[in-house]
């Protein structure tokens, strides 16, 4: 008998190709042959990954206009942002660390921020956003290079190093980093491309009808 191409799910680690069985609320399937997740029934994953997201975003921008920390040197303080620290590095010629600092902790945490909320703001409201296939494609591409979390674990030496010698007042950009690092791999781990699949075609399905009606 012929399935429908819904009915198969292809293991992201072997490959292999089963059928997609109904879950309750909460379970998660796995791949017969290698024990993988494929994946879970979480019926609540986009509102989850939603409001994540829109606090993360917030949080961003919060941790990019206030000072990460100020040093005091004999009466005399410094403010350090993340746009500056970017500025301080290519002065001191290093361009091309400059240069990843600005695109891993600024640009796609930015397009990664602004991609994901347009597209589950508009899955929730009942709209289909549009190019929603490139978008997910982008959002697919760009994980694995947004690497706040590794800027924290630089800040958090760096900060270790500098009371030793300076006095150091961290600001509310490194408490909305820290923040932001729990929120995005929260988000990250709630979120489910199926889930989105099944509501974008729920929604395609509704406007069809709307239409012939």
């Amino acid at each position: 008998m012929d399935l429908h191409p819904a009915q198969l799910i292809a293991c992201r680690y072997c490959d292999l190709l089963q059928r997609e069985i109904p879950l309750k609320p909460g379970c998660a399937a796995s791949c017969s042959r290698c024990g993988a997740v494929l994946y879970r029934n979480a019926t609540d994953s986009i509102d989850r990954t939603l409001a994540y997201t829109l606090t993360a975003a917030m949080l961003f921008v919060i941790a990019n206009i206030f000072p990460i920390l100020t040093i005091e040197i004999q009466g005399v303080s410094s403010q350090i942002n993340l746009i500056g620290a970017v500025h301080a590095l290519w002065d001191q010629q290093m361009q091309s660390i400059s240069l990843l600092v600005f695109l891993t902790t600024i640009i796609i945490p930015s397009l990664e921020l602004i991609t994901m909320s347009y597209l589950l703001l508009s899955i929730k409201f009942g709209l289909t956003p549009a190019g929603y296939t490139f978008l997910l494609r982008i959002m697919r591409f760009v994980e694995p290079w947004g690497m706040i979390e590794v800027f924290m674990l630089g800040v958090l030496v760096s900060l270790v190093k500098l009371t030793s010698s300076f006095k150091v007042i961290p600001g509310g950009a490194l408490w909305s980093f820290g923040a932001l690092t729990l929120l995005l791999a929260a988000a990250a781990a709630s979120f489910s491309a199926r889930d989105v699949w099944a509501r974008l075609d729920r929604t395609q399905d509704e406007e069809v009808a709307a239409c012939q009606n």
